[in-house]
C-alpha cells in the first residue's frame, strides 16, 4: 500500500543516527545546541511553526529545573509545562490523534495555552540559558 509516510524509511533514517545521538548525550553542551537547532528549525514549519519552536525550550527549562541548575522559575510554571506533555503523549485527547489534520488541534491549543502562561519564564530562561541579562 502506498502512503504519504514511509515508515521504513523513517525507521532507517532514525536508526542511523542513533549512534550520533548516543554521542550527543554525553555532552550537555552539545544537547543545548541542538536545543537551540531544533526551535530555529521548528519555526519554519507551516500551521504553528512558532509555537512548536518553544516545546525544546520548554523541555529544556524542565530539565534544568529538576537538574537544579535553573530554579529561577515556580514549581507551578514547572507543572504547567509537564502537564501540557503528558497530554500531548497521553492515548485519550479531546480530538483523536488519528483524524488527519485536526488531530492535533488540541494538542496545539493544550500546548499553546501552557506556552503562553509560562512565555515570560520561557523568556527569563532562554536569556540565562544564552548568557544574557534578563
Amino acid at each position: 500500500m502506498d502512503t504519504l509516510f514511509d515508515f521504513d524509511k523513517a525507521k532507517s533514517v532514525v536508526e542511523g543516527g542513533i549512534a550520533q545521538a548516543t554521542d550527543l548525550l554525553s555532552h550537555p553542551s552539545k544537547i543545548d545546541e541542538l536545543l537551540k537547532s531544533a526551535e530555529e528549525s521548528l519555526r519554519n514549519v507551516p500551521l504553528g511553526g512558532d509555537l512548536l519552536a518553544d516545546v525544546p525550550l520548554m523541555i529544556a527549562l524542565i530539565k534544568s529545573y529538576i537538574n537544579k541548575t535553573y530554579t529561577n522559575v515556580s514549581v507551578k510554571v514547572i507543572a504547567t509545562m509537564v502537564s501540557a506533555l503528558l497530554y500531548l503523549i497521553k492515548k485519550n485527547d479531546i480530538i483523536p490523534d488519528s483524524i488527519p489534520v485536526i488531530g492535533r488541534a488540541d494538542d496545539l491549543a493544550v500546548l499553546g495555552f501552557a506556552l503562553k502562561f509560562c512565555e515570560p519564564e520561557l523568556k527569563a530562561f532562554k536569556a540565562w540559558r544564552d548568557g544574557a541579562a534578563v
